[in-house]
């Protein structure tokens, strides 16, 4: 089971999830998408929460009341840490998650820290955590199939995009050609006006 919150304090709004448990969040690590970004109280067990951007976007165009409300979801759905007051909270861009077959269920680690980022979280915001509860959907998703779907669909928009490169240099190509058959045959009108200009010359000079 996946549970979906929607961010609504911008618009359009963003959708933010997490798996019920460990297990889940196995699949969550494995299916993610290359627009997700991943939500996790530092050094303390916590679930694992997902925001999904927007095509296109980065880590660093996450709006603020959006990051605040990650958060402090995150927060909120820690043992421990929901107890804590200025508890940090790390996230980092899907890609950038590590999983070895040595790790414990639900454990992770990172491929860079350097593309590690952290907020810190003062105290639990009841407002925030109360309208995100407000907006949340149980799924039993296919993730398998919905990551499948989203990596054909980026597959096409390449291809497209690959042909209609191929389109721009192609007509490229012909007008350059054309522009070159232009000049080659500007070149010789010239050369036989001279031609013809030099007989005339030639011909007055003989009478």
């Amino acid at each position: 089971m996946v549970f979906y919150f929607l961010s609504n304090v911008v618009s359009p709004a963003y959708t933010i999830y997490m798996g019920k448990d460990k297990y889940e969040n196995e699949d969550l690590i494995k299916y993610g998408w290359p627009e997700d970004i991943w939500f996790h109280v530092d050094k303390l067990s916590s679930a694992h929460v997902y925001l999904r951007l927007q095509k296109g976007q980065t880590i660093d165009d996450i709006p603020k009341e959006v990051l605040i409300d990650c958060a402090q979801l995150v927060k909120a759905n820690s043992i421990q840490g929901c107890k804590e007051d200025n508890i940090k909270v790390v996230y980092t861009p899907w890609s950038n998650l590590k999983k070895t077959a040595d790790m414990d269920v639900g454990q992770i680690g990172f491929h860079r820290q350097k593309e590690v980022k952290m907020v810190t979280v003062e105290k639990k915001v009841n407002e925030i955590v109360k309208r995100l509860e407000k907006t949340k959907d149980q799924r039993f998703p296919d993730l398998a199939a919905e990551k499948e779907a989203r990596d054909r669909e980026e597959r096409n928009e390449k291809k497209a995009q690959i042909q209609e490169i191929k389109k721009k240099e192609k007509e490229e190509r012909k007008k350059k050609m054309e522009l070159d058959e232009l000049r080659s045959y500007t070149s010789l009108m010239k050369a036989e006006n001279m031609s013809a200009n030099e007989d005339g010359y030639d011909s007055d000079d003989f009478m």
